[in-house]
């Protein structure tokens, strides 16, 4: 049956969203809201792109796990004993009971249900009472096994077996960042993680967004990172993201009451890069924040249309975590950060709401949104070829 809304017409509608920015329009609002689009997005998107789940950090030592759940996949990440660092589905193959949950330290992972169990590299060792079973062979059964990547230190994992490496299509993003030695940066794993009521693009466009900067956030804790001093470089073509400069009023600006750094900096960031701050996106998952003493990611995590989970963390340069004070420290980077992300979190819950309107349209951009449109570059051309890919398997 063909559907109402994915049509051929409305695909090519889409290429008027990656026009320069002085000529795009954005994305249709149903992009954000439809069911039937989101699940085709899962396919577009989360079934064949890099998705970042967490720091290699959390899984230093043999036998530390962690799970995850994107787009209503269980994932576990673990450290084997042989130091391999691997990524599969918690998924018992057998009555689909979650074998892993939470983070911690084990030998291996039993299911609770009825007691089968697994090595940390997914065999199954164990399946008590299977002996009158015919056919059954333990040695054919394991985990569902994911490809696994470390990118400055973020794991990221891929269900598709054959899609090519995150690391060289992110080159461009990784000069521009390389004065905070991301991959060796530290600090503490993330809180709980949040829902959010609003589609998983609301929040990755107001994250790179130029534009509301000291508009929304206008006050002591942003004024010194003016809208005025955005910049979007020109990437590759085939780059896996994207990223946002934009000049301070004065150097080593950061998150806080002071306005300036207070914990110590990225010993080494040029002159240039005190001068400024980067917000980064690696699509559809990964969000940076960069300043001069601390960097704030942001690891999303769509559940449905228009809810996603979201796990917010700091990290800082080596050895700031034992300087003096840094709790009271760095309790005023969260305070300040706290203030901004309600004020954003906010008006993303109201764009939301507005974009289920019947009279939310296609609007335009300001030059200060260049990043939504370097957004509409890297989805625009995937939800293209997957429609494609669709198509030809139906005919």
């Amino acid at each position: 049956m063909r559907s109402p809304l994915l049509t051929e017409e409305f695909f090519e509608d889409l290429n008027s969203s990656t026009l320069s920015v002085e000529e795009a329009q954005t994305l249709p609002p149903v992009c954000y809201t439809d069911r039937e689009f989101f699940e085709f997005e899962k396919e577009a998107l989360f079934s064949h792109e890099w998705l970042c789940v967490g720091r290699e950090s959390w899984v230093a030592d043999p036998g530390d796990y962690f799970t995850t759940s994107i787009v209503g996949e269980p994932v576990v990440v673990v450290r084997t004993r042989e130091g391999e660092l691997r990524a599969m589905s918690s998924v018992c193959q057998h009555r689909a009971m979650l074998v892993a949950e939470g983070c911690g330290n084990a030998h291996g992972f039993t299911c609770p249900y009825h007691h089968w169990s697994y090595a940390l590299d997914g065999r199954l060792v164990g399946a008590p009472a299977m002996d009158k079973t015919v056919g059954f062979d333990k040695s054919r059964i394991r985990l569902p096994q994911f490809r696994v990547e470390v990118w400055l230190g973020f794991v990221f994992i891929n269900f598709d077996p054959t899609a090519p490496a995150l690391g060289p299509r992110l080159t461009a993003v990784a000069a521009a960042i390389a004065g905070w030695d991301v991959a060796r940066a530290e600090g503490p794993r993330p809180e709980k993680a949040t829902r959010y009521p609003f589609n998983w693009k609301v929040m990755f466009e107001n994250n790179n967004d130029g534009y509301h900067a000291n508009r929304l956030h206008k006050g002591p804790l942003h004024d010194f990172v003016p809208s005025s001093l955005a910049s979007f470089p020109q990437l590759p073509p085939d780059t896996a993201g994207y990223y946002r400069l934009n000049g301070t009023t004065h150097p080593d600006a950061s998150f806080n009451a002071t306005q300036k750094a207070i914990l110590p900096i990225f010993p080494q960031l040029t002159a240039e890069d005190r001068q400024r701050m980067l917000f980064a996106n690696i699509p559809p998952t990964l969000s940076l924040v960069l300043t001069a003493d601390a960097v704030i990611y942001l690891i999303l995590r769509a559940d449905t249309a228009e809810t996603h989970e979201m796990d917010v963390g700091l990290l800082f340069a080596p050895g700031a975590m034992q300087s003096t004070a840094f709790e009271h420290r760095v309790a005023m980077l969260v305070q300040a950060a706290t203030v901004i992300m309600a004020q954003d979190q906010h008006v993303d819950e109201l764009v939301q709401q507005g974009l289920r309107s019947r009279f939310a349209i296609r609007g335009r951009y300001s030059w200060q949104e260049g990043a939504q449109r370097q957004f509409n570059t890297w989805l625009v051309p995937r939800y293209q070829r997957c429609w494609v890919q669709m198509q030809a398997r139906h005919r």
